[in-house]
């Protein structure tokens, strides 16, 4: 059964920082590459960060030299340290699959926002303000 859990969140002034953790079940982690999406109210969820099974990288532009995401598939979990953060990093962050053409898309500095899935996660809410 699919199983995604995120944690980490929670409220930061703006330049600091924050680690969200994703565990997910082994069905899931083993075979995929995977991502953290972002989504705020009114807005489509957007893709920012995505590792993949061999540990190659890709990010938005808008959080490019501010964000890392790594994985470690012995556990199952997916981590994203988050640093310098402003306020337009609210949100609320999930876990999931990224297809292999959003890659790409992360690559060309293209921004993703119409991956969808059935299942999602309960997410973790980040608030930046002072």
């Amino acid at each position: 059964q699919v199983q995604l859990v995120e944690s980490g969140g929670g409220l930061v002034q703006p330049g600091g920082s924050l680690r969200l953790s994703c565990a997910g079940s082994d069905d899931i982690f083993s075979i995929n590459d995977m991502g953290w999406y972002r989504q705020t109210p009114g807005k489509q969820r957007e893709l920012v960060a995505a590792v993949t099974r061999g540990d190659n990288t890709y990010y938005a532009e808008s959080v490019k030299g501010r964000f890392t995401v790594s994985r470690d598939n012995a556990k199952n979990t997916m981590y994203l340290q988050m640093n310098s953060l402003k306020p337009e990093d609210t949100a609320d962050y999930y876990c999931n699959v990224v297809p292999p053409i959003a890659l790409g898309r992360l690559e060309a500095g293209i921004p993703v926002t119409n991956v969808e899935y059935d299942y999602w996660g309960q997410g973790t809410q980040v608030t930046v303000s002072s």
